[in-house]
C-alpha cells in the first residue's frame, strides 16, 4: 500500500507541482509582456487553495489594472490562455497587479459581512449590485463562512449576488 504524499496544506503533491508549473508558465508569459511594454515589475508566484496565483508589483502599474480592473481581467484571461497553450489544460490561475485584487477582496468581505448583518436583522433576502465572477465568488465564500446561503442571479455582465436568510 502506497501513501499519497501531501504538502503541509494537505494538497496532493502532484497537484501542487502542476499548479506551480502553471505559475511558472504564467510568470514567463507576463515577464515577456512587461518587457514588451517596457514596464518594471516583480513577479510573485504562489499556490492559493486549488489555483496558481501570480502577483505583479511595481512602481507604476495602474495602466495594467485599468478602470475597475478591466485590463487586469483581460490580462488574466490572456495569461490563462498562455498556460492552456503550454499544458493543454484549462487554468484557474488568479492574477493580481499592485494588490488590486487583494484590496478588492478585503472591501468585498466587508460588504458581505454588512449584508449578512442586514439579512440577519431583517430576515429578508438582500440583492447586491452586479459583480464580476471573481467578486461574486469572494462574496459567496464570505456569506457561506457566516452561515448563510447566497446565489448568483441575472445574466452577465449584470449578474449579482442575493444573500438569503438562514
Amino acid at each position: 500500500m502506497t501513501e499519497e504524499i501531501t504538502d503541509p496544506t494537505g494538497h496532493d503533491a502532484d497537484r501542487v507541482k502542476q499548479l506551480e508549473q502553471e505559475g511558472d508558465i504564467a510568470a514567463d508569459y507576463l515577464e515577456e509582456l512587461l518587457d514588451i511594454a517596457d514596464l518594471d515589475g516583480d513577479l510573485d508566484m504562489d499556490v492559493e487553495g486549488d489555483r496558481a496565483a501570480v502577483s505583479i508589483v511595481g512602481a507604476e502599474l495602474s495602466q495594467l489594472v485599468g478602470r475597475d480592473g478591466e485590463v487586469l481581467d483581460a490580462l488574466q484571461e490572456l495569461t490563462r490562455l498562455a498556460v492552456y497553450r503550454e499544458t493543454g489544460e484549462r487554468s484557474r490561475l488568479m492574477l493580481d497587479i499592485s494588490g488590486f485584487r487583494a484590496d478588492k477582496r478585503t472591501a468585498l468581505e466587508k460588504v458581505a459581512a454588512e449584508t449578512v448583518e442586514k439579512v440577519n436583522a431583517t430576515g429578508a433576502p438582500v440583492a447586491l449590485d452586479p459583480m464580476s465572477p471573481f467578486e461574486r465568488k469572494v462574496v459567496h465564500d464570505a456569506v457561506a463562512s457566516a452561515g448563510l446561503t447566497s446565489s448568483s442571479e441575472g445574466v452577465e455582465p449584470r449578474r449579482y449576488v442575493v444573500v438569503q436568510p438562514a
